[in-house]
């Protein structure tokens, strides 16, 4: 089991509650077991990071990027996070806001392959 930061609970169940358009999109398509039968979990706490949606079975994190992340501040702390993140065993797959809704057949084959 990983450890987590018991005090981002709240927050993630706001996050959870108040779900992007894109991640409501993307959660429609990966809860109930839909994908290879494997359980995702979103808005999950992974040690200080809260991350989009998080699949145990395949040690699998999947991040959907609005704007903010593509900036140079947003760029170094996705780094440092997805760095932690790969210590623990964990794949990261990034995928912008505006490729997802262009190319979600393309993005859930992606998720699939990794699965």
């Amino acid at each position: 089991m990983l450890s987590y930061n018991k005090n981002l609970k709240k927050y993630s169940r706001a996050l959870r509650k108040n779900m992007t358009n894109t991640e409501k999109i993307m959660w429609s398509k990966l809860r109930s077991k839909q994908l290879k039968s494997c359980q995702f979990y979103r808005q999950k706490i992974i040690g200080d990071y809260i991350v989009d949606f998080y699949c145990p079975k395949a040690k699998l994190v999947i991040e959907l990027d609005g704007g903010q992340h593509y900036i140079d501040k947003g760029e170094k702390k996705d780094k440092k996070r997805d760095n932690y993140l790969s210590t623990l065993g964990l794949k990261v797959l990034r995928f912008s806001d505006r490729d997802f809704l262009k190319n979600q057949k393309g993005i859930l084959e992606e998720i699939w392959e990794n699965l």
